[in-house]
């Protein structure tokens, strides 16, 4: 489901009005899902990208749908100013600089395939987001991320290491789930 532009631009003023209830009171902004057409209250998957100068400054979010779309966005732009374990909590003289990217999931789906070269076959650079899993291990890559690693294998091998994995990791048990994502983002 597609979201229309006047959708698009609430759901980015809200992830930019809940980071800045954050830098205010220390906590997310709370969502009256009254407050909001039923498009925005629809269970989805989200992730909150946030970037100054083009650099990542904090990216969370959900690879799975547990709460309405204005929710998540609300809570998953906090955690990505204020939470994400890679920064520091986003000071008040940065946001002034932010640029806010949103992610809207599909519901990941198994990808079927017969060996590691086969899977690389199958990928979709700037379409796909993939996950991975090995064991207890996991990782995951936005489509956005085709953007600095747009070749297959290489965005595979990076992966890998996101899970926690050598690069050249390989084994039969290995799962990829792939799902697409909407992209907002402040122009």
């Amino acid at each position: 489901m597609l979201l229309t532009k006047a959708h698009q631009q609430c759901l980015l003023e809200l992830a930019k009005n809940s980071i800045q209830h954050g830098l205010q009171t220390g906590r997310p902004l709370t969502v009256d899902l009254a407050d909001y057409p039923a498009e925005l209250t629809e269970l989805r998957a989200t992730f909150v990208t946030l970037q100054i100068n083009h650099q990542l400054r904090g990216c969370i979010g959900m690879l799975e749908a547990v709460r309405p779309l204005a929710e998540d966005i609300a809570k998953n732009a906090f955690a990505a100013a204020f939470n994400d374990p890679r920064f520091a909590p986003l000071s008040a003289a940065e946001f002034a600089e932010l640029d806010i990217h949103l992610s809207i999931l599909t519901p990941a789906e198994p990808v079927s395939f017969s060996s590691e070269q086969n899977l690389v076959a199958q990928l979709q650079p700037g379409v796909d987001g993939l996950i991975l899993e090995e064991g207890r291990r996991r990782g995951t890559f936005l489509p956005s991320v085709w953007e600095s690693l747009p070749e297959p294998r290489q965005f595979l091998r990076h992966l890998k290491q996101k899970a926690g994995l050598s690069p050249d990791y390989w084994s039969d048990t290995i799962r990829i789930y792939r799902y697409r994502a909407e992209l907002i983002g402040e122009d």
